[in-house]
């Protein structure tokens, strides 16, 4: 009978696995996906969570790549303080519209797998992606929430913007070539609003939504000119390369030539001293003493001396 039982629960809980995968792979809008990231949140959330503390959302393993976080903000503290949340940060003055009392801050970062759908949802035409798509969306979180069914609330910045910090995700660092990256809003309504980075890496933004970092598309006469820029630079490092190298090897030699030169020199010099002048030891000091050059004297035998008169 148990094996019976552990054969049937291991049967439900595969089906319930494949269920759950089909449910990922067969995602293509970002609004259903926005609405089951939602789900998942809500399932977990636990009434007992501290208001103002950060919890990471736990998605089952078919979401694997996306981060979720949440955090509950009384409204009006929300408003008064602003608040950090991963990447977003919230502004004094945020204005949340319909709140009683409590709300849900959602943040989401979809890695660049499952970032291809805001790709494929957009027109985004001329552009790529450089960076994930971050989220951020606000539901209702009072006392008298229904946890079956959250509703999304509107957050807006009336007197600080949003600000979305990407400098830790992005991988626009590794593309070569590219110009700064632009800010992309994606709109509920399939629009797809860009902007200027109000500084490196770091986009502003109004109201809740979602947002990433796009650059444009290189043409391929421009792809064709870098590669010709690079070609050419590589050539020219090259020459000046192996031109300091036979300038080296050149003044090498002439060195070498002219060290020889020398040493010949000095040793034809210290030959001739040594031919003109021998130095010989008188008493204790070195002096230099002339080569015998005449004759030693001979008697002459038939010599005979005049006699005298």
């Amino acid at each position: 009978m148990g094996s019976v039982f552990t054969l049937s629960l291991m049967l439900l809980t595969s089906i319930s696995v494949a269920l759950s995968n089909n449910e990922a792979q067969n995602i293509k809008s970002a609004r259903l996906l926005d609405l089951l990231i939602r789900d998942y949140t809500f399932k977990t959330y636990d009434t007992y969570f501290k208001t103002g503390t950060l919890h990471n959302v736990h998605l089952p393993a078919n979401f694997s790549g996306i981060r979720v976080d949440t955090v509950r903000f009384r409204c009006g503290s929300l408003r008064r303080y602003g608040a950090q949340v991963k990447e977003f940060h919230l502004g004094t003055g945020v204005s949340v519209n319909p709140c009683a009392e409590r709300v849900m801050v959602v943040t989401q970062n979809l890695g660049y797998n499952w970032s291809s759908i805001y790709y494929a949802n957009y027109n985004l035409s001329g552009y790529q992606l450089v960076s994930p798509i971050l989220g951020l969306l606000v539901y209702n979180a009072g006392t008298d929430v229904n946890f079956s069914n959250p509703f999304e609330v509107g957050i807006q910045a009336l007197e600080n913007p949003i600000t979305i910090d990407f400098k830790n995700i992005t991988r626009v660092n590794n593309e070569l070539g590219l110009t700064r990256p632009l800010c992309a809003s994606f709109e509920g309504d399939g629009k797809v609003t860009l902007a200027r980075e109000a500084s490196p890496y770091i986009c502003v933004a109004k109201r809740h939504g979602h947002f990433g970092l796009v650059v444009e598309k290189p043409s391929p006469v421009q792809l064709r000119k870098k590669v010709s820029q690079w070609k050419v630079a590589i050539g020219i490092t090259l020459g000046c390369a192996i031109g300091v190298f036979l300038l080296g090897f050149l003044l090498v030699a002439m060195l070498v030539k002219v060290k020889k030169r020398s040493r010949i020199e000095e040793m034809e010099r210290r030959a001739y001293e040594e031919e003109a002048l021998q130095v010989s030891m008188v008493g204790h000091v070195r002096a230099p003493t002339a080569s015998g050059t005449r004759t030693t004297p001979t008697i002459e035998h038939e010599y005979k001396p005049p006699h005298p008169h």
